[in-house]
């Protein structure tokens, strides 16, 4: 099976606190791994380096398809969705998805069937200020729909949805790995069925100095 992205020994540090340590994994086309571990354990941070939008302190990650190096959005192969949903106050549904389309060098044609699959069509001139939790987590999953990325990095997707909005995310996700497609969300609570599952967590320090030796020998 094709593997979307390989991680290689990758580690993060947060001030003078070890996150993770030589943490290495792949994911293959049509799967969804969860990154399971405690609050602050370093999940979001993952999927921000995943991202590209942070630097690890050690390792590499190599994605098999697109260019994650590219400033042309069209070349990215990663969709991020993090805590921050970026849900302007003073723009309309419609036109905070009609932006991310042309962001992404896509048709503006396909805004209403991505608005219409999360259930906000019909509130398509309602303000972000106007936009309850749920509806601003749902507003922010259809940029997912717009741009095809065959890799979705989710952190918490079905936070703050009712079970509706939870049916929506899972079966946007079952679509998307049907077609060749990886998610890699970071979750609390009830996971996704057929996931695979890593627990992030710091290493003790005395693994964290066995690992250095050995890379210093290396």
């Amino acid at each position: 099976m094709e593997k979307l992205i390989t991680v290689c020994k990758v580690g993060a540090t947060r001030g003078y606190r070890t996150l993770f340590y030589d943490l290495s994994f792949s994911v293959n086309a049509g799967e969804i791994l969860e990154l399971r571990g405690e609050n602050g354990s370093g999940k979001s941070t993952l999927l921000r380096i995943l991202a590209g939008l942070t630097r690890p302190d050690s390792g590499s990650i190599d994605y098999s398809i697109g260019d994650s190096s590219s400033q042309n959005p069209s070349f990215y192969p990663v969709h991020f969705l993090g805590h921050q949903d970026g849900i302007k106050a003073q723009e309309s549904v419609e036109a905070q998805i009609v932006f991310w389309t042309k962001f992404f060098g896509e048709d503006v044609s396909k805004v209403r069937p991505a608005l219409e699959r999360v259930g906000l069509w019909k509130r398509r001139d309602v303000p972000g200020r106007g936009l309850s939790a749920g509806q601003r987590r749902r507003l922010s999953l259809a940029r997912l729909l717009v741009s095809y990325r065959p890799i979705w990095l989710l952190d918490e997707p079905l936070a703050a949805l009712d079970s509706k909005g939870q049916d929506i995310v899972l079966e946007m996700m079952e679509e998307h790995t049907q077609k060749g497609g990886s998610v890699i969300a970071a979750m609390h609570g009830e996971g996704f069925k057929n996931a695979r599952t890593i627990n992030i967590c710091a290493p003790s320090k005395a693994e964290f100095k066995a690992n250095q030796l050995l890379d210093d020998l290396i």
